[in-house]
């Protein structure tokens, strides 16, 4: 092994989108690890003497948190496969799902919130997708 090929770097287009995936997979691993080691006697222990399911929680919120998430991650890909390379998947997919959420989450729905969340559903999807897209060439789904 020579110097010249520390200073070498090829990119392998057909498997460099999952490089970011799965670095948060392995962050996600380990923070979830290090909740297991320093809370998990706390955790099991609830789960062994109260009731299976949580008392009070939001089911509608909770569920719809779930699967949006879920349609979100099944539609991206295929939304980018009809404009590919471009990471449009990503922005038109983030739009509905953004909005969706907050409306979720909103404790009033009066036409100001409405206004705002469909606002703030427009601008961070688009400023996202404009830096990395455009500014720093990240290919996006």
């Amino acid at each position: 092994m020579s110097f010249e090929n520390l200073l070498k770097v090829t990119v392998d287009f057909d498997t460099s989108h999952i490089i970011f995936p799965t670095i948060i997979a392995v962050i996600l691993g380990i923070l979830f690890l290090a909740i297991l080691v320093t809370r998990g006697r706390t955790i099991f222990a609830s789960i062994g003497s109260g009731p299976w399911w949580p008392v009070g929680i939001d089911h509608l919120r909770f569920f719809g948190t779930i699967a949006g998430t879920v349609l979100y991650f099944l539609a991206m890909p295929a939304v980018g496969d009809i404009y590919p390379n471009t990471g449009l998947g990503f922005y038109l997919c983030s739009i509905p799902y953004l909005f969706a959420m907050s409306v979720l989450y909103l404790h009033e729905r009066g036409r100001k919130q409405l206004i705002i969340a469909g606002l703030n559903a427009v601008i961070a999807p688009s400023l996202v997708w404009y830096i990395l897209s455009e500014l720093f060439n990240i290919s996006l789904p």
